[in-house]
This record gives structure tokens, sequence and C-alpha cells, in this order.
């Protein structure tokens, strides 16, 4: 057998059994030794290519596909330090449990670590990151079924209970051209099915936590970010059962949609930044799913009740506890968690103040924050998530960038019946790949609107051609405060001497011509009628949409001061007049 079918073969077996295991989209930048690598996907009928010239860039793309998708996303590119730009992504999908499969193409064993070009040491290159990692063996004859195998495998270990990206290292040889004629895929390896179970709790331990739960009337059920479609309406009855509150982070997706229910509260944000609230709304025990939610104060307040029994339910058999605040940590599929508990609970809904008062809060608190934004007529940070999330289409995503976008979501994008995602690359918080993240997300999830610092946006600029060359349309919203927002909230904004030159960082750019270079739709408002008129045009307008809103950062500062503060002074009124 030839080089060129023995090369064949053995690719076209990998690349099957990659298809067989759920893989159905591949983000591929082009290079020379993935060469037969490529050739061969874009060959298989039933996947879908998607180019990226960037691979920093691609890698977030493909991070973002496999979020909206919730399948495993592949991603190919050529040796060298191409691989390594890689690294952002796939340190992202592994905190965010992103499953990825990343295929690195590389020289073959004897032309590592000699001095042959284009050649770096790629084992185990994202060490600890990936959830597995194999180095392949050069193709060869009669090894069909062992590259078959190592494919399955692979998806197999990115989509376990603890879902993330693992590293397939593809040494190959010269020549790279594979057979593509007759059609190398027409024969089935075999059947080898991936088969993953749920972890539940015994009848024991349910009952233990149950009887707490029974015994703690002032309880909290805490939600960061999670995707199960079951969980919504698992999670709520339980909250209606038990009597406790729903602290609701926007990416838990609970603060969306027709069955949402009362005892939702998506103030508290706000709530617990007055003294009185953290005082008085003492929990006697903690409920917490999915990741870290993104609020500080809420964080600071769980932290302050550090004795309170904390019990952490995470799928992943992980350890999302940064606090040291857990009592309990429980492997358990999180809407199985709450159906199982629901069944050695009393039957009756729990009437209780504590849920009175945190709904009165809230209410009180919304009320304040909907005043406020209707007071003010400049353009306002916060005001842009407000009036977004009133135009918005049904079934709509918002993708927000870090730093101040998502803080603004989580302050202001309330309770709504319409059907809308929220989603944000909150592994590892980072504002590099937002871009490419959301356009990745795009695919999947139309119309998408990406709300994005300016900063954020110039860090990921060359993301735009993924849209381009694929054909994504997508919706940016650029708040531009030009520079780092988000740090004159932070202690660093009390800093006089060379604040400006280490975080504030103006950088002073116009974006409408790189908007203009990638084919895009660019406006730039002055005011809300401006602003409005854009988003209505983005409803029926594909293709790139960008819209920039200027912003200062000094006004917007005080204006979210402002705001707190009248927030505060009516939690205290609302606690001195129940005192009476």
């Amino acid at each position: 057998m030839s080089h060129q079918e023995t090369l064949t073969n053995y690719l076209a077996s990998f690349i099957s059994g990659l298809v067989q295991a759920g893989v159905k989209d591949v983000v591929i930048s082009p290079g020379s030794r993935s060469t037969p690598l490529a050739l061969l996907i874009a060959e298989h009928n039933d996947l879908h290519v998607f180019i990226q010239i960037d691979e920093r860039s691609a890698g977030f793309f493909a991070l973002g596909l496999a979020k909206a998708s919730n399948r495993p996303v592949a991603l190919l590119c050529t040796s060298g330090t191409a691989a390594a730009n890689y690294y952002p992504a796939v340190v992202e999908a592994n905190i965010s449990r992103v499953p990825l499969i990343v295929l690195t193409a590389d020289r073959p064993h004897e032309l590592r670590d000699v001095g042959a070009p284009q050649a770096i040491d790629q084992i185990h290159l994202y060490g600890n990151h990936v959830r597995w990692f194999s180095d392949l063996a050069l193709p060869s004859e009669g090894q069909e079924q062992y590259a078959f195998n190592t494919a399955v495998r692979a998806v197999k270990e990115a989509t376990g209970s603890l879902k993330g990206p693992v590293h397939l290292n593809v040494p190959l040889r010269e020549p790279l051209i594979p057979i593509l004629e007759p059609y190398p895929f027409a024969e089935r390896i075999k059947d080898l099915e991936i088969a993953h179970g749920k972890s539940s709790l015994p009848s024991e331990l349910t009952k233990t936590i149950a009887d707490q739960v029974v015994q703690k009337e002032q309880g909290l059920i805490v939600c960061g970010e999670i995707f199960d479609p079951m969980f919504s309406e698992t999670v709520q009855q339980f909250s209606i059962r038990t009597g406790y509150p729903i602290l609701a982070d926007p990416l838990s997706q609970l603060r969306s949609g027709k069955n949402m229910g009362a005892t939702i509260i998506d103030s508290y944000d706000a709530i617990l930044k007055n003294e009185q609230a953290i005082q008085r709304l003492k929990p006697e025990l903690v409920i917490r799913f999915g990741s870290m939610p993104v609020s500080k104060p809420l964080t600071l307040f769980l932290k302050k009740w550090v004795g309170t029994p904390h019990i952490v339910i995470d799928d992943g058999n992980g350890w999302r506890d940064p606090q040291n605040l857990g009592t309990m940590m429980v492997d358990c599929n999180e809407a199985d968690f709450c159906s199982s508990l629901l069944s050695y609970l009393p039957k009756q809904q729990r009437k209780s103040n504590w849920l009175s008062t945190w709904n009165e809060l809230n209410h009180l608190t919304t009320e304040t924050i909907t005043a406020f934004l209707h007071s003010i007529d400049h353009l306002d940070e916060g005001k842009v998530v407000f009036e977004l999330a009133k135009m918005l289409p049904e079934n709509s995503t918002i993708f927000a960038g870090n730093s101040m976008p998502i803080r603004d979501i989580d302050t202001f994008f309330h309770r709504t019946t319409k059907n809308i995602q929220l989603m944000a690359n909150r592994g590892a918080n980072g504002i590099d790949g937002v871009v490419s993240s959301a356009i990745g997300a795009a695919v999947y999830r139309m119309p998408l609107y990406l709300v994005i610092g300016d900063l954020s946006f110039f860090h990921d600029l060359n993301g735009l051609l993924g849209a381009k060359l694929n054909h994504i349309s997508i919706n940016i919203i650029v708040i531009n405060n030009d520079g780092g927002g988000i740090f004159s909230f932070l202690t660093q904004s009390k800093l006089n001497k060379h604040y400006e030159l280490l975080f504030g960082t103006p950088i002073g750019l116009d974006f409408s011509h790189a908007i203009t270079m990638y084919g895009g739709n660019y406006m730039k408002v002055q005011n809300w009628d401006m602003f409005h008129e854009a988003i209505a045009r983005t409803i029926h307008q594909s293709g790139i949409n960008v819209i920039e809103v200027p912003s200062n950062q000094e006004q917007n500062l005080k204006s979210h001061q402002k705001m707190w503060e009248l927030i505060s002074q009516k939690i205290d009124h609302y606690f001195e007049a129940i005192q009476k």
C-alpha cells in the first residue's frame, strides 16, 4: 500500500470516529502540515467547516460554537506557534467546561527537537488545562481501528460529567496530499457508542438534606451559570415548596421565560450593597448550583456568614468553592437533586416572612432602578442594557463582555417573559476572544447581541473575519468609555499617580474604519432615539452590525453611585417602616 493510501485510510478512520461520536462542526485555520486532515474534513458530507485564519480567534470561535450548540466542536491547526495561539481558548474551555477537540498537526518524531522549521514541543502543550492528551501514532497500514477508537475516546473524554477540552497531537510525514476520489468515507469502521450516566443522590442522603431544609426556614438558593434546560423548572418547584428565594445570576437562564416564578430575585446585587440588608437577611442555609455568580456583593455577603451550612451541588464532580464556604459538596445532576428532594418535602408550599421580605426588597429595588434610568437623558452604560432588553425580539441571545458589561447586565437586566438567553466567557473572565466567541455562538443563537467594552472589542477585532468568511450575522454594541472603565469602580481609581497610564489606558480609536474593512454596518449613536433606531434596524439587517455608544467614565461612575445611594435609602426606609 502506498504512503498516500495509508495516510488517507488512517485519517479517514480517525475523522469517521469523530463524526460517529457526535462532532458536527470543525473550525479550521489553514496551514501546511494539517493539509491532509483539513482536506478530508472538508470532504466529509456530515461535517460543517468554518474557516478562521487567526488561530487565537479560531479557538474562541470554536468555544462559542460549542457553548451554543451544546456539542463538542473540533479545532484544527498546523504545527508550531499556531497551536500555542489556541492556549487562551483552551484555558477558558477548561474552566467553563466546554467540550473542544483540539487537533494540532505536528512534525514526525524524527523532525522534533533537531531545529526543523515550524516545529515546537507540542507534547502536553496545554498542560492540565485539558481533560486528556494523546500524541497519536504516525499513520501506518492496519491502524485504522486505533485511529477510529482514539477519536471516539477523545469525544468521550470531552463530553463526560466534567466537560472540557481534549488535545490530540497528530504527527504527519510528507507527502501530505490524501486521496479524495473515490469518496474516502464510504465504509463504516464499526459501531462504538458513548454512554454517559447521571450521578444521583442515595435516598438516605437525600432524606438527610431534606430534613435540614424542613428545619431551616431562612434558606437561600444561589444559581450561577448553568445551561441544563431541565433545571429551570425543577429549581423553581423546589424554591416554591421550600419558600427559599432564588438569587438568580444572569447566566443561570432563570431571569427570562414565560414560566418564570415569583421566587426569583434579580436585584440582589444592589440590595446587598446596603448594610442593613446584609445584617437582616442572614441565611440559615445556602444551597448553591452552577458556577460562582458574577456579583461581588453577593460573594461578600455569603462570606460574611461563613458559619452557615452551605451545600454546593455540581454535576461535574468539580470543586467550585473559591471562598471555602462549602460544608457539603454534592456530585449530582442539579435538576435531579431538586427533583429528588421534592419527594421528601411537605406537599404544601411553605409560607414565610423570609421570602416575602426578599420579594418586597427586590420589587422596591427594581422599581428604583427603573425610575432612576427613566430620569436620565445622557447615554449611560447601565441604561444601554435596560433599553436593549426592552427592544429585543423573542428568542434572542445576549453575549456579555467581561469587566463592566456583565456587571451591568447583572444589575440592569431584570426578569422578562421573553425567552432571552444570556451567555458570557466567565471561566477565566478574560476580555480576549469575546468577539470570536460571540460570533461562534451566533451560528446557533440568532439573533445574537454582543454587549462589549471598547478595550475588549479592540482585543479581538481579528475575530470579525470569522463572521465575514463564514457569512454569520451578529449585532455588536460597543460601549466606548475610551479605556478600562471597570477600574474607575475599583480601588485603583484612588491612585492619582500613573492611573491613566496603567489602568485608564485610553486608546482613542475610530472603530468605523475597522468595521468598513470587514464589510460591516456601523453607526455611532449620540442619543437614545438614535440607539433605538439602530437596534430596530438590526432586527431586519443581516451581516455584521456594530453600534457604538460613547460613554464618559466619570459620569458613568457618578450615575451608578447615585443610583446605589437612592436604593440604599429606600431599603433603609423599608426596614424602618416594618420596625414600627
